[in-house]
């Protein structure tokens, strides 16, 4: 498939243990990745990239709590989308789909999300960022990483320094992304998520954009995380947007659906989401200033 600026798209299951991943690519690969308790893993991906050798930067999205099948919410790709016109070189990993969640853990409330949560998909973003770096076409050097809500509280895990040489993600840390963006992300430390109990140090330059109407994942929290972070001198910065709920950069109507599990509502279910044009429309903006200021 070919876009008006000449940009192919490849989508393709990709490996971390080959190198390649040229335009001619097929499928039938995978990612590889790791458990707890450090077997290997496979899961599904897909890659785009833009036309002409590179080397280009690269970005990797998380997806959402509704995955990347068939209940996708659909921002992931626009995302990606957006970011190969930008001539950026785009892997998004399914966290889900052979993990038992094909259809996303949004309104699923089983002890089984686990398996799926924010801080067991860390290891996936940095796979796939070891991938990544394994492509002749990919300045590994400039990688940036990117998620909305359920992928944005794991653009969070994922940035957070390690807290010592133990930690078993620390030299992938140190060696990881050099930015991320962290749409609408859960701020408040509970089950599943980052502790973010104390003052948060990213490993690197970091951006948040939300909603002020969010009742899935309130802007104040992270309002407070930022300010923290900002004064004891990390590069963390927050745009709040006026009037937008959850997932703003969705092309769906705004509505509430009384059966997504929300751990911010006091019945624990029920939440807003719906795109804003004008909101959306400023993201892109904003994320392609942030990348292209920090990964080119």
């Amino acid at each position: 498939m070919r876009r008006r600026h000449a940009l192919a798209v490849i989508t393709l299951w990709v490996s971390a243990g080959v190198v390649g991943g040229c335009a001619g690519a097929t499928s039938g690969l995978s990612i590889t990745t790791t458990t707890p308790n450090g077997s290997s893993e496979q899961i599904p991906a897909t890659l785009s990239k833009p036309d002409g050798p590179g080397p280009f930067p690269a970005v990797v999205i998380m997806h959402d709590c509704s995955g990347l099948g068939p209940r996708s919410s659909g921002a992931p790709d626009r995302w990606a989308k957006e970011l190969l016109a930008r001539r950026y070189v785009v892997v998004l990993p399914d966290s889900f789909t052979t993990r038992g969640h094909p259809d996303g853990v949004c309104t699923d409330a089983s002890p089984s999300r686990n398996d799926v949560s924010p801080v067991r998909r860390v290891r996936d973003a940095y796979a796939a960022l070891s991938y990544l770096r394994t492509l002749p076409y990919v300045d590994g050097s400039h990688v940036g990483l990117m998620g909305g809500s359920h992928g944005g509280s794991t653009t969070l895990a994922t940035m957070i320094a390690p807290a010592s040489d133990r930690d078993p993600l620390a030299r992938d840390k140190r060696a990881g992304f050099a930015a991320a963006v962290a749409l609408y992300p859960g701020c408040v430390t509970r089950p599943g998520r980052v502790d973010l109990s104390g003052v948060y140090e990213p490993l690197a330059p970091l951006l948040i954009l939300i909603g002020d109407k969010d009742d899935w994942t309130p802007a104040e929290p992270c309002r407070k995380l930022t300010e923290a972070a900002q004064q004891a001198g990390y590069p963390v910065t927050i745009k709040v947007y006026p009037g937008a709920y959850h997932s703003f950069d969705s092309y769906n109507p705004v509505r509430y659906v009384a059966t997504r599990v929300n751990a911010n509502s006091p019945s624990g279910r029920g939440a807003t989401t719906g795109g804003d044009p004008a909101a959306w429309a400023d993201s892109i903006r904003e994320v392609g200033a942030f990348f292209d200021r920090y990964l080119k």
